[in-house]
């Protein structure tokens, strides 16, 4: 009798604990594919996007640019009572001209910068060259490749020139250039279309959305996506302007020659975080070796660029921008390089509007949450609740 109940308790117990094996076993299984198939949407959409860049850059660049003159459109058709296609068209028309005519005034700098280009390039290989003058083992190593190279090659008492032909930058933006045209044509197009509808985007959202609290959540998302970015973006060029003028003009006193060049390029690189100061300091101080003859000289003008974004990037812009919108400086170099991995240069001026984008979405949507803590600068204090 006793075996009979011991029997029965172990075949009740194995049937009250299959159900839970196979509920967890499940759940494993479950989570496998689920996990595998969110990788390879991610793998494919990064793919996509990088084959797809000469058509979704375009697009990209005048959403963008849509999310900041929008509100100037909304305005003034609320206080004027001026039509969306009439206010679109003057700001697209303004945005055309502003380009064209920064293009007619720097081309002449830029042309002669670019006809300089051996100049500034053998002024490096000399600085270089003297350099390694000062390594005894790189001078071995080169007069041991030097050697070698005379005893095979043919001696007619004359050493041999090697000229390396590669095509000039003037070549290569010849070549672009069609391209480049046809892709700010299609923006510029795309930009007035989307301004010229007015909120029809934001009415389609509506209608989109299945329930009450949907739609007002995706409008809420919609709005602050709009707000943030355009007041980023139209801070950050404000900021942006201000420093070029001021490295431009600090550059001209210490005998910088093209100091406009010098402004303006500072002003589109300080779009991109970190790398584009970097980029500037590069640049300047090759034309400044160039042009000054000693690495002592060209010293000043990197010196003067390198405290104008210091001061900027530390001071200037966490004080205006203000920490709302302040995002960790890992996760934002880590953005730069990827999307210019994905994008090339383009790619990085946009890796800050998108964070902005990705943030305020990731504020609205639960699952998204530690993802926007990660791009956020502060740390949330984790709840305990023993307290």
């Amino acid at each position: 009798m006793s075996e009979r109940s011991s029997e029965g308790r172990e075949d009740k117990r194995s049937t009250t604990l299959s159900p839970t094996i196979g509920l967890v076993t499940n759940q494993h299984i479950e989570a496998g594919p689920r996990w595998a198939v969110i990788g390879i949407f991610f793998i494919l959409l990064f793919g996509a996007l990088y084959l797809t860049a000469s058509f979704v850059l375009p697009v990209i660049i005048a959403l963008l640019f849509a999310l900041v003159m929008s509100p100037v459109v909304r305005f003034l058709r609320r206080r004027l009572k001026i039509w969306e296609p009439i206010s679109a068209f003057f700001l697209v028309v303004g945005a055309l001209v502003t380009m064209v005519l920064g293009f007619y005034m720097l081309s002449d700098p830029i042309t002669n910068i670019v006809n300089d280009a051996p100049r500034y390039a053998a002024a490096v290989d000399q600085e270089l060259r003297s350099v390694q003058e000062r390594f005894a083992r790189l001078e071995a190593a080169q007069q041991n490749v030097e050697q070698a190279a005379a005893r095979n090659a043919p001696n007619d008492g004359q050493p041999d020139e090697v000229v390396v032909k590669n095509p000039g930058l003037l070549d290569n933006v010849t070549t672009a250039a069609p391209q480049i045209v046809a892709s700010v044509g299609f923006s510029l197009v795309f930009l007035f279309f989307l301004l010229a509808s007015g909120d029809l985007f934001y009415q389609k959202l509506v209608r989109a959305m299945p329930t009450l609290s949907d739609k007002k959540r995706a409008l809420n998302i919609a709005h602050e996506i709009e707000r943030e970015l355009s007041r980023y973006l139209f801070t950050i060029t404000l900021i942006n302007v201000t420093l070029g003028l001021t490295i431009g003009t600090l550059l001209w006193w210490v005998g910088m020659p093209t100091p406009i060049i010098f402004g303006a390029l500072a002003t589109l690189l300080n779009f991109i975080p970190y790398i584009g100061a970097l980029i500037g300091m590069f640049l300047v101080g090759v034309i400044a070796l160039a042009e000054f003859g000693s690495l002592s000289n060209a010293l000043a003008p990197v010196l003067v660029y390198l405290a104008c974004t210091t001061v900027e990037g530390q001071l200037v812009t966490p004080m205006i921008v203000g920490r709302r919108l302040e995002m960790n400086a890992a996760a934002v170099f880590l953005s730069v390089a990827f999307w210019g991995w994905i994008w090339g240069v383009v790619g990085m001026f946009l890796a800050v509007p998108v964070m902005v984008a990705l943030k305020v979405l990731a504020s609205y949507v639960e699952p998204l949450g530690p993802f926007g803590d990660f791009l956020s600068v502060g740390s949330k204090r984790p709840t305990n609740d023993d307290d």
